[in-house]
């Protein structure tokens, strides 16, 4: 498929093909990512005046239709097409609502151990079902930042379903992201990507790694939420635009000096958790079995569920 020729930016007044070039360079790469870009952003990434910048922003917000309001009823259209996948255990989907929701962003965090990546894993095999048996017959996109992606447990996970493994990892594309503007970058190819693969799922793991191992200190944090900003919303617009599950994990900082309720906290701070459509936090308890809390949710009630994670991926 080509590009709608809405979406080239080299078709907008101002833009040549030199900065053209810069721009795409620095990850703009269609029409809206420029139209809700500050001219301080395009000047740096492009090298041009804020003047221009600003120019080229108002075009590029003629041309994408930015800031148009919707009815109600437009939005109620809108939400009847999201679609959900199940997680494998039935009292977690009923802590979900109903499974994991589309053109959202589901943020699993806890410690190391708690069963983020295992969740991740299954999800990546049940977006391959047919939607009666709880999937969305799609591919899956994985951005995995510390090589904990296990091409094994998706075998194993394929075969509790009776599916064939091999089918089942060819729609798995997996990327390594190598640090934090590489991680970001990966974003954009998912979105080119797209275009030709009918991905419903896409899963970063880990979300803040690479940002917590580059910005380090208090001088770096307002520079990491900046990043880490963007990066939440390029991946929420992803969700938006493919009608696809956005799963990210999270590790948690111990906050010894917490005395009261949970010493453990996201990391990411407000930016993940404003961003993040829903917040789950696992913690292990016996054995296989794993506590979900939803923490946050734009229409769900706060609650618990316990599920096991066994060799077949992720049951009661």
């Amino acid at each position: 498929m080509g590009k709608d020729d809405n979406d080239i930016i080299d078709k907008l007044p101002g833009v040549g093909p030199a900065t053209a070039e810069k721009l795409r360079d620095a990850g703009y790469i269609d029409v809206m990512s420029i139209a809700v870009a500050s001219p301080k952003e395009l000047s740096d990434a492009a090298e041009i005046g804020e003047t221009t910048g600003t120019k080229i922003i108002l075009q590029a917000r003629k041309q994408a239709d930015i800031g148009e309001f919707e009815t109600g009823r437009a939005l109620l259209e809108k939400r009847a097409k999201v679609g959900r996948i199940t997680t494998g255990s039935k009292l977690f989907d009923e802590l979900m609502g109903g499974g994991f929701e589309t053109q959202a962003i589901i943020e699993l965090f806890g410690e190391y151990g708690s069963g983020k990546t295992q969740i991740a894993h299954q999800l990546c095999v049940i977006v391959q079902r047919p939607k009666e048996e709880g999937g969305l017959e799609g591919h899956a996109f994985y951005i995995d930042t510390e090589n904990t992606f296990r091409p094994e447990r998706i075998v194993q996970m394929s075969e509790a379903y009776d599916l064939d493994s091999d089918e089942v990892l060819k729609k798995i594309h997996v990327a390594r992201a190598y640090n934090s503007s590489h991680q970001m970058l990966l974003v954009d190819k998912v979105k080119e990507l797209s275009k030709d693969i009918p991905a419903s799922l896409l899963v970063v793991d880990s979300l803040t790694a690479h940002f917590r191992a580059e910005y380090v200190g208090r001088g770096a944090l307002a520079d990491r939420q900046q990043k880490l900003n963007k990066h939440m919303h390029d991946l929420l617009r992803w969700g938006d635009l493919n009608n696809g599950v956005v799963c990210v994990t999270n590790q948690v900082s111990s906050k010894p000096d917490a005395f009261f309720g949970d010493p453990t906290r996201p990391i990411g701070g407000h930016i993940v958790g404003h961003t993040a459509t829903f917040r789950v936090y696992l913690r292990k308890s016996k054995g296989p079995r794993r506590i979900a809390r939803l923490i946050d949710s734009p229409h769900l009630p706060e609650g618990e569920a316990v599920f096991s994670i066994i060799d077949k991926g992720v049951r009661d």
